[in-house]
């Protein structure tokens, strides 16, 4: 493909692997780190870029064609005012800088978290927006998609957001949330393991979907992708466990109605290793709705197929190991 395309994020799960995959489609990538020491090991350009710092964003996509906007912060716990200002604000400063530089399409990472796990029972799909913020991450998902539809229709940018479910599979440069589930479970961390739900989807297919997305001139709007949802992370621990029977995977999972014992098991062991795994406020956004999506509009529209459930547990144990 011709023309230059800039990464944000590029050292991130996503990031990298999408990375990859347009280095592979012939594409020249530039990718955007807030410090070169974290680059990832790839044949690309970098650049130092800050999203909080709007003076970094026109030398960063000076001369390109198209720009895929991944960066931010992944947390489920932290500090809530950086996680909304990196989405938010960030949000503005890196669309704004592009509709300068004459960039006209956007691909935009946004997630699940904006969708929304409510009403319980009912499938949900890009016509839905999350309106529960227990959890910074879950309000700053949606409020920076939001944003970023606000600012396309003000700057003239064609946008197009992928909205994936938790990530798997491997070639990170630091784990994730997501990837930890599997990641932390290894080290027999859990001992049992609440029936949270979320709904899961393979790297691979997260950056062709990107990938695809830029490409399809009719793409438009928003594509959720969870191929393997309606389910819970005992579900996936329990098939982690029987694809690796000598793995120290949890066998026993915990009902939502006593995951208030979990959090407070967590929050004791958090002062010995000085992380939590389970907030309050994230069981009580984790207990109020469930993981069923439709994907079918990304296999309608980008003819998207899935690697398999295995495959998304194999990858992420391998890249453990």
């Amino acid at each position: 493909m011709e023309g230059l395309v800039v990464v944000t994020g590029v050292n991130g799960h996503i990031g990298n692997n999408l990375a990859r995959q347009l280095v592979e489609a012939g594409y020249t990538v530039r990718g955007t780190v807030r410090s070169l020491d974290k680059a990832p090991e790839l044949d690309i350009e970098f650049v130092k870029a800050d999203v909080l710092d709007p003076s970094d964003w026109k030398s960063a996509l000076k001369g390109a064609t198209g720009l895929f906007h991944l960066a931010t912060i992944y947390a489920t716990s932290g500090d809530g005012q950086l996680i909304l200002d990196t989405a938010n604000q960030g949000t503005e400063n890196v669309l704004r800088a592009a509709a300068e530089e004459g960039i006209k399409r956007v691909v935009y990472t946004s997630s699940v978290a904006a969708i929304g796990s409510t009403p319980k029972g009912v499938v949900k799909d890009e016509s839905n927006w999350n309106e529960n913020f227990s959890l910074p991450y879950t309000r700053a998902k949606t409020e920076s998609e939001k944003r970023a539809w606000k600012l396309a229709e003000e700057l003239g940018i064609d946008l197009r957001v992928i909205n994936p479910s938790g990530v798997l599979g491997g070639s990170f440069s630091r784990p994730t949330p997501s990837t930890d589930i599997i990641g932390d479970a290894m080290k027999g961390k859990y001992p049992v393991v609440p029936k949270i739900p979320l709904a899961f989807v393979h790297v691979d297919d997260v950056a062709t979907a990107h990938r695809l997305a830029y490409e399809i001139d009719d793409a438009n709007g928003r594509y959720v992708l969870a191929p393997y949802q309606d389910g819970n992370i005992h579900d996936l621990l329990k098939r982690a466990r029987k694809l690796y029977p000598k793995m120290k995977f949890p066998r026993l999972g915990i009902p939502l109605w006593l995951l208030p014992v979990v959090v407070l098991q967590d929050w004791f062991m958090g002062l010995f290793t000085g992380k939590r795994l389970l907030t309050r406020s994230a069981a009580k956004s984790f207990s109020k709705g469930d993981s069923k999506y439709s994907s079918k509009k990304a296999e309608d529209e980008l003819g998207l197929t899935w690697k398999s459930y295995d495959d998304c547990i194999h990858d992420t144990v391998e890249a453990y190991r």
